[in-house]
């Protein structure tokens, strides 16, 4: 497939991430034509999931420009909570939020969004046990398997997975 040929897309890594959030969005984007680049606070490093299942980054999140990604997805886990200690990682949230690039989350990955400053007065969802965080930083939070707010697309948990790809999906096929 080749829908999304042309398309760069950095899926985000970082230690206890959740495998199927992980895992998922890169194959089936891949599948679909986009170069997928696996970015983390250090290039070329493993990251264990939550399983102690390794992925490897390609590149540092300090390495990736905006301009030259089309969007970010950042999966769940804990990994997040590492992530948004990033600044690097945090900056260029929002360089592709303020350029209107695709930014997806699912489950705990609302907290990077957070600390990066771009949920207020945007619809979202996330994990339930989150969702005080996503109100408190101004998320009109939604229960709903697929939540799409301009160029925010966020899902709750590994079972809405294919409603989330379907969305970045077509978010991405414009």
């Amino acid at each position: 497939m080749s829908q999304l040929k042309g398309k760069t897309i950095a899926v985000f890594i970082e230690q206890q991430y959740n495998e199927q959030e992980f895992w998922y969005p890169k194959i089936r984007l891949a599948e679909a034509g986009a170069t997928v680049i696996v970015a983390g606070p250090v290039a070329n490093r493993e990251y264990p999931s939550k399983a102690g299942l390794p992925a490897k980054s390609d590149a540092a999140f300090g390495e990736l420009k905006a301009a030259e990604l089309d969007g970010v997805v950042i999966p769940g886990g804990f990994a997040p909570d590492y992530m948004r200690r990033s600044k690097e990682c945090l900056a260029l949230v929002r360089a592709l939020h303020e350029q209107g690039k695709l930014v997806a989350f699912i489950c705990h990955a609302g907290w990077v969004p957070i600390s990066a400053g771009i949920l207020k007065g945007k619809k979202a969802t996330s994990y339930a046990s989150i969702k005080d965080d996503m109100v408190n930083a101004g998320a009109l939070w939604e229960d709903s398997s697929l939540v799409r707010d301009g160029n925010l697309i966020s899902s709750r948990n590994p079972q809405d997975l294919p409603d989330f790809m379907r969305g970045i999906i077509a978010f991405l096929k414009g």
